[in-house]
């Protein structure tokens, strides 16, 4: 195969993995996408935190519940929703080792590509839950952080819970990134930082419903709903 019939099959793949995973969220409109580490234990705060929270969104809001399908603050995630009796939605993504697959999710899709993942987990989500991770986690952070910063995703909380660890990142972001003028002091207010259930709870209500996104059909007018 030579590089052009390559590079056209391999535009073909993405634009597949991109079309299958819109389709696949069509049936789940109203979601919560919950990100973190793929590492933290049962016994881990953290985790009691993300499979409590997400309950109950499920229960208070009615919310699907996204995430990367895995172990971890994903399992957690999945876990709540699964044993209130919502979604528990798993976004897959096929890796050289077999991805392990947590036994609560009621639907999943398998992505081969990380960035078609990425776009799919930030499709659409009423608000983005941010648990202690890795630089996964990290790099999805600062990605929204960008999309909401730049406008292309609106109205779209950002919630971070877990201030020990989060606050070191937003001091980091004061002490380098703003004191050296690469980011405005108003960018510090793009997410919140709270381990407050009920706060969290809050601000969602006190959220508009995000703009109804077509997961088919012409996309004009909505291009600063989708991410970029």
């Amino acid at each position: 195969m030579d590089d052009a019939t390559l590079a056209k099959y391999r535009v073909a793949e993405i634009a597949k993995e991109f079309t299958e995973g819109f389709k696949f969220l069509a049936d789940y409109p109203k979601s919560v996408t919950f990100f973190g580490s793929n590492q933290t234990k049962e016994s881990d705060p953290y985790y009691q935190s993300a499979r409590s929270l997400s309950a109950r969104l499920v229960k208070e809001f009615g919310y699907s519940v996204v995430s990367g399908g895995g172990p971890g603050i994903m399992e957690a995630a999945d876990r709540g929703a699964y044993e209130a009796g919502g979604n528990s939605i798993g976004l897959l993504i096929r890796l050289p080792n077999e991805q392990p697959v947590n036994p609560y999710i009621t639907k999943s899709i398998s992505f081969y590509y990380f960035f078609a993942r990425k776009v799919c987990l930030s499709f659409g989500a009423e608000v983005f839950i941010f648990y202690p991770g890795g630089f996964g986690t990290l790099d999805e952070f600062f990605e929204l952080i960008t999309l909401i910063q730049t406008k292309k995703i609106k109205n779209v909380p950002l919630i971070c819970v877990g201030s020990e660890y989060w606050n070191k990142v937003r001091d980091f972001m004061r002490e380098e990134m703003l004191a050296r003028k690469a980011i405005e002091p108003e960018h510090l207010d793009l997410f919140t930082i709270t381990d407050s259930h009920d706060e969290i709870v809050n601000i969602i209500k006190k959220t508009p419903v995000r703009s109804s996104i077509p997961f088919s059909g012409p996309v004009s007018g909505v291009d600063q709903q989708i991410p970029a």
